[in-house]
C-alpha cells in the first residue's frame, strides 16, 4: 500500500516510518522515496503532515487519555487533562536539507529528550516554553489567541473523533 500510494502521488509526499517492533522512537525516519525501505522490513508508513498547527512555531502532538467503561450502551470518558509533546527544533517545511532532523519533525520525547534546546518543566510558570506541557494549557493558548468558540470547537472536534473511532472498531 505504501509503495502504490507514493508511486500514484500527484506530488512528492513524506512519509514517517516506523519499524513495527519498535518504541522510543527507535528506527524511525522520514522519507520520500518508497524504495528507501526494504521490502522485508515489517514497518508502519504514514503520510506526513505537511501544515501542521505550531505553537512557538515547534510542532506538537496530543496524548489524550480515555476510558471505556461500556459498550452498551457506549460509555466514554476523556480524562480532563492530558499531555502536549513538542519537537525542539522550529519547523520548516520538509526538504532534503532537513528530513534528518528528527528534533524538527518529530515529537517523540525520547528523540527530543537529547536535544540541547529540550525544556523540562521545572513548575507551573516554565510550562509556557518546556517540550512537554498539559492539554489545559495547550486549550489556554487556544482560547487566548482565538477565543473560546475556537476552543470549544476544537474540543468538540476531538470528542467527535475519539467516538468515532470507538464506534468504528465495534464490536471488535
Amino acid at each position: 500500500d505504501f509503495r502504490e500510494d507514493s508511486i500514484n502521488a500527484k506530488a512528492t509526499p513524506v512519509y514517517i516510518l516506523k519499524p513495527d517492533n519498535s518504541c522510543q522512537g527507535q528506527g524511525i525516519f522520514l522519507t520520500r522515496n518508497w524504495e528507501s525501505v526494504s521490502p522485508k522490513e515489517q514497518m508502519v508508513a504514514q503520510k506526513y503532515l505537511q501544515k501542521p498547527h505550531l505553537i512557538d512555531g515547534l510542532k506538537y502532538d496530543l496524548r489524550l487519555y480515555v476510558f471505556i467503561n461500556g459498550i452498551n450502551p457506549l460509555r466514554i470518558y476523556l480524562y480532563k487533562d492530558g499531555l502536549a509533546r513538542f519537537a525542539t527544533s522550529k519547523y520548516q517545511k520538509p526538504s532534503e536539507r532537513n528530513l534528518d532532523n528528527l528534533f524538527m519533525h518529530l515529537t517523540n520525547y525520547a528523540i527530543n529528550k537529547d536535544a540541547d534546546n529540550y525544556v523540562e518543566a521545572s513548575g507551573p510558570a516554565s510550562e509556557a516554553v518546556a517540550s512537554k506541557r498539559s492539554y489545559q494549557h495547550i486549550l489556554k493558548l487556544i482560547e487566548e489567541k482565538h477565543g473560546i468558540e475556537k476552543r470549544k470547537e476544537l474540543e468538540a472536534g476531538i470528542a467527535d473523533v475519539l467516538i468515532k473511532s470507538i464506534c468504528m472498531v465495534q464490536p471488535h
